[in-house]
């Protein structure tokens, strides 16, 4: 029988940090090989409240408001006029939420038995969060910054942590960008999508643990775009995979592939393209196909044609944004994720 592991995205519907660690090991203990924190109360929507505190931003001003009830209803800022925006001008966070979730984390990994289990925390790229911040010239005119924001706030929570986290990149802009490409373009906004990342990695210390969770948006249950193929996700890995730095570790890629509200596609023609996919051999590949609207029968027939493709067993997720269903839907998709894991205990 294939041992599987299930990995948790991120968010999970539980009123605190305890509630939720807890939770996801007590259903899905056995085929964690990470845990994150359940990005519970404001963080619960992603980015949002990141976004919130800039509003206190000496050098930003609020260029359009937004109640994030829709992706044309995002909050958007500008730089004030006759300031320069920094890198080392902004803070998200990030270690804050790390520390205070530690504690919680050491216990839970004590009381379940669990001393191999690793922590792990989600952050976006500068790439994306200079776009959802800053609209659609964010990328090209605050990537920079923003990087080096999150490069410095990584870099604090791994000389804290050292091996024992695991940080995982947030990519629903990236992969946007390449799957609204016009195909003859893909390869080359892949390749420029790629240094991006790769820019942003070396700035952390050598021998960090990544994982990239490529993503279609889940901002009300609703994607940000569709796939019709699986193509632009290869795409794009394969340039990340290239361009990767050596002395930084890539453990594992999350492929979206429900989206939304949208179910797991079952027919095997979407997933063909998985066969191009070159992926170093330790990168784990995390398939994130757990969906409230399929049963465990029909998503074993996905993931027989994507592990078909691929010709090497895979990992699973949910879909984004678990955190946004209701509780109980949450505790029947992480159930319905260890059926489809093997016995034993993963390695992270």
């Amino acid at each position: 029988m294939i041992n599987r592991a299930l990995h948790m995205v991120g968010s999970y519907p539980a009123d605190t940090t305890a509630d939720a660690m807890n939770e996801m090991l007590e259903l899905a203990g056995p085929y964690l090989a990470t845990l994150p924190d359940g990005e519970t109360g404001d963080r619960r929507n992603w980015i949002a409240s990141v976004m919130q505190s800039l509003r206190k931003h000496p050098d930003l001003v609020v260029h359009r408001e937004g109640d994030f009830a829709g992706y044309d209803r995002l909050l958007n800022f500008r730089v004030r006029r006759g300031h320069r925006l920094r890198g080392d001008s902004l803070h998200f966070g990030y270690p804050e939420t790390y520390a205070a979730a530690r504690p919680v984390f050491d216990a839970a990994r004590q009381a379940h038995g669990r001393s191999d289990l690793i922590f792990q925390i989600g952050l976006p790229t500068g790439l994306g969060m200079s776009m959802f911040t800053m609209g659609p010239r964010g990328p090209l005119l605050y990537r920079r910054p923003f990087s080096e924001a999150i490069a410095r706030e990584i870099s604090r929570i791994r000389d804290d942590a050292g091996d024992d986290v695991l940080v995982q990149l947030e990519m629903p802009a990236e992969l946007a960008f390449v799957a609204m490409s016009p195909a003859p373009v893909r390869g080359a906004v892949a390749a420029w999508l790629a240094r991006t990342v790769a820019a942003l990695v070396r700035l952390t210390p050598e021998g960090t643990r990544f994982g990239l969770h490529l993503c279609m948006g889940d901002l009300r249950h609703t994607a940000l775009f569709r796939l019709r193929d699986t193509g632009p996700v290869v795409t794009l890995l394969n340039a990340l995979a290239a361009r990767w730095p050596s002395d930084h570790r890539l453990e594992l890629v999350h492929a979206p592939l429900a989206a939304g509200g949208e179910p797991t596609p079952l027919d095997p023609a979407f997933y063909a393209r998985l066969s191009a996919l070159r992926l170093p051999p330790d990168t784990r590949f995390v398939a994130g196909l757990l969906h409230e609207g399929r049963t465990t029968d029909e998503l074993r027939t996905a993931v027989a044609a994507i592990e078909d493709a691929l010709g090497r067993p895979v990992d699973l997720a949910a879909s984004c944004g678990l955190g946004r269903r209701d509780r109980e839907m949450a505790r029947t998709i992480l159930r319905q994720g260890a059926q489809l894991c093997g016995p034993g205990v993963p390695t992270a």
